[in-house]
């Protein structure tokens, strides 16, 4: 009899790996609290070992044909002046040609309709409660359904209900790195195309990044915050006013983007933090992605994290008892998750200037094109080789 396996989550650990253990004989059930999967979204890199894990799946021709191509990134001064224009490999490390930049909404749809004939979604459903009695996992859902499960999985993102439930509230696990952000869509008034330009001065940073050539770019508001304003988490309105309040009086097109940021429909506010966990799994539950190891956008890696993860945890449950694959699989891959957890130091200083002397060390670095981390990045992103892949079942 197959093993019956849940996943709580349908970003992009949960798809992919509902795909890989369908492939090994798993019978799954992915749960997701949102209506459907969500599309749109700012852009996201596969890199390194992640295309690796597209081109398994058989998903990298579809991928590599919503590549963005980013032209150039611009970095700019407090007056708005041009420090210098750069492509993006310079600051992100990528490699060009293998490397791959798309909208995070284009990934998720694919993984989904790569496995979704294949295992049992339900979106619009959580867990609510989670019993481990050794030999299967009973849940009981937000809805009242109760079913038993050979193994859990939580897969559902930085503030993971399943971490909660099994390993105790979030503050023990939770890294928080002195910063918030805001992120939302707005009008293109500059006419961008496949680029990004980014503004700083100490303690705040305003981004924004076009896709295409198309009428509407990302905005990305940044800001330093001594403590995490928890309390802002369920409450838009002190969102947007928390937001706007630290952006007064800045310049360039900041007033214009705190504007768009106050009506915009898609505002997604959280904190920059991490989740630093000393083991992912206990009993018959495991963490993925950033349920166990968030490293935060300032890395730029936690969707390939996600994706190789979810491969490596499928990899090791094909056939081993799943307290043997859950030491295994982070065995395999603890010190890559640390290393890119650790580019988030770098991310913030060349982002993200917490101080003036931040701030002018980014600004003679970026003039210089001296100093930058990208060639550095690169480096941990292919650190870790995948196994030989596995006959499917």
């Amino acid at each position: 009899m197959s093993r019956s396996v849940l996943i709580s989550g349908a970003s992009i650990a949960g798809p992919a790996l509902a795909y890989w253990l369908n492939q090994y004989g798993f019978a799954v059930t992915v749960v997701e609290k949102a209506a459907a999967v969500r599309g749109g979204g700012y852009p996201i890199d596969m890199r390194g070992p992640a295309v690796e894990v597209l081109r398994r799946m058989g998903l990298e021709e579809q991928v590599r044909e919503r590549h963005i191509a980013t032209r150039r990134l611009s970095f700019l001064d407090s007056d708005g002046g041009v420090l210098n224009s750069v492509a993006p490999t310079a600051i992100t490390g990528d490699e060009a040609g293998y490397d791959i930049e798309l909208a995070r909404g284009d990934l998720t749809s694919l993984l989904y309709d790569a496995v979704r004939d294949d295992v049992e979604f339900r979106f619009s459903e959580s867990i609510a409660e989670l019993e481990d009695r050794g030999d299967a996992v009973d849940v009981t859902f937000a809805s009242g359904r109760r079913q038993t499960f050979d193994l859990v999985i939580g897969a559902d993102g930085l503030h993971s209900k399943t971490r909660s439930l099994v390993f105790g509230p979030e503050e023990r696990f939770h890294r928080y790195l002195g910063y918030c952000f805001a992120g939302f869509t707005m009008p293109n008034y500059l006419g961008l195309s496949r680029e990004g330009m980014s503004w700083a001065v100490s303690g705040r940073s305003a981004s924004l990044y076009a896709v295409g050539g198309n009428d509407q770019v990302h905005g990305f508001l940044v800001f330093t915050r001594a403590d995490a304003p928890f309390s802002a988490f369920a409450d838009p309105a002190a969102q947007r006013e928390l937001v706007a309040s630290r952006f007064e009086d800045c310049g360039w097109e900041v007033p214009r983007m705190v504007a768009a940021m106050r009506t915009a429909d898609d505002l997604f506010f959280d904190v920059v933090s991490q989740i630093h966990m000393p083991v992912w799994s206990k009993g018959r539950v495991a963490l993925a992605g950033d349920a166990a190891h968030a490293t935060s956008f300032l890395s730029g890696q936690g969707s390939s994290l996600a994706l190789i993860g979810a491969y490596l945890l499928a990899y090791e449950l094909a056939d081993a008892p799943h307290d043997v694959a859950f030491a295994a699989y982070e065995k395999r891959s603890r010190e890559f998750v640390e290393a890119n957890q650790a580019l988030a130091t770098q991310g913030a200083v060349v982002m993200s200037p917490r101080t003036e002397e931040e701030l002018a060390a980014r600004n003679s670095a970026f003039r210089a094109m001296d100093g930058l981390p990208g060639e550095s990045s690169h480096e941990v992103h292919t650190m870790l080789t995948l196994p030989p892949e596995r006959a499917a079942v």
